[in-house]
């Protein structure tokens, strides 16, 4: 699993995120949430299209690939928040002294790794 991204995918540092205080939220471009949002606007009616693939009995190896492409899709949209959450959240964690943000990024990963 690579972790190329395309070019507008890609996040400006400044504009990751990190966490102020006790409350943690991210801090994405709005060019980086449109994007997000357009795949998971994709995605959800990718899903929609499965659910009626499956109402209609079509064939079940037409229905797995649906089922592929729409993971996917989703790989994409973690991939991008994965690298927002590295160049951001994690360095300025780091920087700050604040080691324990890598074992929270391992088990991120191992999250993702398993599906």
């Amino acid at each position: 699993m690579g972790f190329e991204l395309e070019k507008d995918a890609m996040l400006p540092e400044e504009e990751n995120c990190c966490s102020s205080g006790s409350e943690r939220k991210s801090h994405h471009s709005d060019k980086v949430k449109s994007n997000l949002v357009t795949r998971l606007n994709r995605i959800e009616g990718q899903i929609r299209g499965i659910k009626g693939l499956i109402e209609r009995d079509t064939y079940c190896d037409d229905v797995i690939t649906q089922i592929s492409a729409t993971q996917s899709a989703l790989n994409s949209v973690a991939k991008i928040l994965l690298e927002g959450h590295l160049k951001g959240c994690v360095v300025d964690r780091l920087q700050e002294g604040d080691t324990e943000v890598l074992d929270e990024v391992l088990v991120t990963i191992h999250k993702l790794m398993k599906k």
